[in-house]
């Protein structure tokens, strides 16, 4: 059906739901690729209007890309939960906003809620934000994940120690881990990209992994994030696997541009629920996402990177993952040009998640030739962690080496914690107590060369 609002006599007709979506987002350079975006501001406020006044049923009987042709849309639109959506059944995308802002709508309230919310109208609620609103909104949400401990609960704050390696060498890994461990890093998941993805590599990787986590007896989880397939024959030749790794997309294409499909995720999701190596609870999954993935892999159908990146979220939220983030300035300037889109996107994305009832991180960085820098990083950590966000990533010197890009470091988790008065997974705050590497009131504690850490053992030396 078509939608059009009047601004100062002109009148601004969209042609679709997915044509209104993309002209009300806030502007970025990858919409303006795709020939997406508003022509002028004018129109984006049009569009912005237009869409407030757009009842939440809309979404569930128009779809932007057709339910027949996109197994996302089929899974969005089949999981539905009727009953969770009643309480917001009768309003429109701008009521839902002012209500998701209200004081009464607190972390119960959007807990329930959550199956009820389709990605589209987490999205279209968020093009209608500023990013104090998109900061405010996702505080209110708690998501909790558990496999080796808790994470995601109020007032506390975690990272993925990511010990990334140009030519996978076990001692360099191995150093980096300790280093990340020595700063209070990796309760999140000590996580590990492999510069080469063949079952013999990974496994090898996951084997030093779980000799170093046992060695210290760490109350966390490890990851190899290789394709789903290598872990998949990982698991068969008995590699000691937590677990289980993917990027996905929002549109079935995107997917398949990635060699995934929703079967074979669900094939490694029980596969690794099967192995129960868990201790308190068992969340297996671990996906990444990322505006833009859909428009570089020419599978986004015509629809705005950030409703493509929400309708990820949906394929995440099918599998209960104990970890999900945004590579939000990973994929580079042509999707996010500078420091203000990549902030933007990235209060988008984790606020949309937190919706959809996702436990999300975002991986706070950029690539050299975006034009931002590490103050942008630090400004847009310091939101998140406002905003409650789950995890960041600690890289060593916020430089990863093996991928190219910039992100957050070990110092980086230290300087949130300190200033917003948050605390590690309580698990691993209690081991990084007993290890003597922070104190009872969680402060850094200098550390002896004589400390365990810093001795060689099996997969260290």
């Amino acid at each position: 059906m078509p939608y059009q609002h009047t601004v100062h006599h002109r009148t601004y007709p969209f042609a679709d739901l997915k044509t209104l979506l993309a002209k009300a987002t806030p502007f970025r350079s990858g919409d303006a690729l795709a020939e997406l975006a508003a022509d002028t501001y004018e129109e984006r406020v049009a569009a912005q209007m237009a869409l407030a006044d757009v009842p939440l049923r809309t979404f569930l009987n128009e779809a932007v890309i057709p339910y027949e042709d996109d197994d996302v849309t089929r899974l969005i639109i089949d999981s539905h939960d009727a009953v969770a959506f009643g309480p917001i059944r009768s309003f429109t995308v701008g009521q839902f906003r002012d209500w998701l802002l209200a004081e009464e709508t607190d972390a119960s309230v959007l807990y329930h809620l959550a199956p009820g919310i389709t990605p589209e109208m987490a999205a279209a609620a968020t093009k209608l934000m500023r990013n104090q609103d998109l900061i405010a909104v996702a505080r209110k949400c708690e998501v909790v994940t558990r496999f080796r401990n808790t994470l995601g609960l109020k007032g506390r704050f975690s990272t993925r120690l990511q010990p990334n390696h140009p030519t996978d060498d076990p001692r360099g890994i191995a150093a980096s881990i300790v280093d990340g461990l020595l700063y209070g890093n990796g309760d999140a998941v000590i996580g590990i990209n492999p510069a080469q993805d063949n079952p013999a590599a990974v496994v090898n990787l996951l084997r030093m992994l779980d000799a170093l986590r046992r060695q210290y007896d760490i109350p966390t989880q490890s990851c190899v994030l290789c394709h789903v397939t290598t872990t998949l024959e990982a698991i068969r030749r008995g590699a000691p696997v937590d677990l289980v790794f993917q990027s996905v997309g929002g549109t079935e294409k995107t997917n398949a541009s990635f060699g995934v499909s929703l079967a074979l995720l669900a094939e490694a999701h029980q596969a690794a629920r099967e192995l129960k190596r868990g201790t308190v609870g068992g969340h297996v999954m671990y996906f990444e996402t990322g505006q833009g993935s859909s428009l570089s892999a020419n599978a986004h159908g015509g629809v705005d990177q950030q409703t493509c990146e929400a309708r990820a979220y949906a394929v995440a939220r099918r599998f209960q993952p104990l970890l999900v983030n945004s590579v939000v300035g990973f994929i580079g300037p042509e999707y996010l040009y500078d420091g203000k889109q990549i902030i933007r996107a990235a209060l988008e994305d984790h606020c949309c998640a937190k919706l959809l009832g996702l436990p999300m991180g975002v991986d706070v960085c950029y690539t050299n030739h975006a034009e931002a820098d590490q103050d942008d990083m630090d400004n847009l950590l310091t939101l998140l962690g406002v905003a409650g966000c789950n995890y960041v990533m600690g890289v060593p010197g916020a430089d990863d080496i093996m991928l190219n890009y910039q992100s957050t470091s070990f110092h980086d988790a230290l300087y949130l914690r300190k200033v917003l008065g948050l605390r590690p997974a309580p698990e691993f705050e209690q081991w990084l107590q007993r290890m003597g590497i922070f104190d009872p009131r969680g402060n850094l504690q200098s550390v002896h060369p004589s400390h365990r850490l810093l001795q060689p053992g099996p997969g260290v030396e």
